[in-house]
């Protein structure tokens, strides 16, 4: 695998931090620039951080010395890359803007960002769970006139928890309908208990926009691929209730679930212990080993213990047991700037990379 020349768009904010910290020798990706708001542009990369670094490990000397780019110069990224991760903090439809100027420019952008999750011919991935997706691609390039430059994204941060969960069971199984209820520790926002104290002793009951995203974000990755676009896919039907709570990283969900089959407690184990998925086959370098880990402590899985399990990367899963209104009940786990955010769309780039979609 030769080695990509990559860019951070939104180097800054806490996920571009998190990408930063793991294109830090990365087999396959080269960290060549770093992009921001015309405020830290110019500047390098560690003075426009200054205090604000907000990851365990200290920022790699090769980003700190980087000098931060005007992230709408758009030509003056893309000549120095062979392909984007976007997480700029913008409006809707900013974002969508700047991302397809990227792609019109020649220029993969693999985003962290919302805004195009429900662009018809963009393809939204979980590696494990609908790689396929990606062949859109080129339906996509038509439609911007591109030949190398595509925008694909990664979902939303909470539903790496339970949506991995649900997958192994809908094909012998058939998940008719789902309630989740998320807990969603505060770096998902951008946050640490410095910079948000009123989080400490504390428990929001609302999120704006999560819960919508975590009823429909799940149906476009079970969708197919039709006529140039992705159909989401009709069933099964979720509702979700999202709450902010005291926790630095890992967003925990409690899941209710009915099968239109209801299948065994063993036979819901022995399918999450034999889950695989195409990043598994393909042994790209950020896909966890085991993908889904099953915890039969009562206590378990906790977001301190586990959120950290093959590198941020896994999804832990426990307390399976049958429920008095649906079929069964447990409870997920993931890490969600690891496997939620950065470490998912990096392990998407890498995807795209072992396909051949950043040649």
């Amino acid at each position: 695998m030769k080695k990509f020349k990559v860019g951070i768009v939104g180097a800054t904010g806490m996920v571009g931090q998190r990408f930063v910290s793991l294109l830090e020798n990365h087999p396959w990706f080269e960290l060549a620039a770093v992009a921001a708001s015309p405020r830290s542009a110019g500047k390098t990369y560690q003075q426009a951080i200054g205090s604000r670094w907000a990851m365990p490990s200290p920022m790699p000397q090769a980003a700190a010395d980087l000098i931060v780019l005007d992230a709408s110069d758009v030509k003056s990224v893309v000549e120095k890359v062979d392909f984007v991760f976007c997480a700029v903090d913008m409006k809707k439809d900013e974002i969508k803007a700047l991302e397809e100027a990227y792609a019109k420019a020649e220029c993969p952008v693999v985003s962290n960002n919302s805004a195009n999750r429900f662009t018809e011919d963009v393809p939204m991935v979980v590696p494990e769970i609908n790689a396929d997706h990606i062949q859109i691609i080129q339906s996509q390039r038509k439609r911007l006139g591109t030949k190398r430059g595509f925008i694909a994204v990664k979902s939303n941060c909470s539903l790496q928890s339970y949506v991995p969960a649900l997958h192994p069971l809908m094909k012998d199984f058939g998940v008719s309908k789902c309630l989740v209820c998320t807990y969603q520790a505060i770096s998902g926002a951008g946050k640490t208990f410095e910079t948000w104290p009123e989080m400490v002793d504390n428990c929001i009951p609302f999120i704006g926009g999560e819960e919508e995203k975590s009823e429909k974000e799940p149906s476009k990755l079970w969708g197919h691929i039709e006529n140039n676009k992705i159909v989401a896919a009709q069933s099964p039907a979720i509702t979700a209730q999202c709450l902010r709570i005291p926790v630095l990283d890992g967003h925990t969900a409690a899941v209710f679930v009915s099968f239109d089959k209801k299948p065994s407690r063993e036979e819901i184990l022995e399918k999450w212990a034999g889950f695989s998925g195409t990043a598994q086959e393909l042994n790209l370098p950020s896909a966890p080993k085991q993908f889904l880990h099953y915890f039969e402590e009562e206590n378990r899985p906790q977001a301190k213990l586990d959120r950290n399990l093959e590198n941020g990367m896994a999804v832990s899963i426990g307390r399976l047991r049958e429920d008095t209104q649906y079929d069964y009940k447990f409870v997920c786990l993931s890490h969600n700037t690891l496997r939620g955010a950065a470490g998912g769309a990096v392990l998407l780039a890498e995807l795209l990379a072992a396909k051949g979609y950043l040649d």
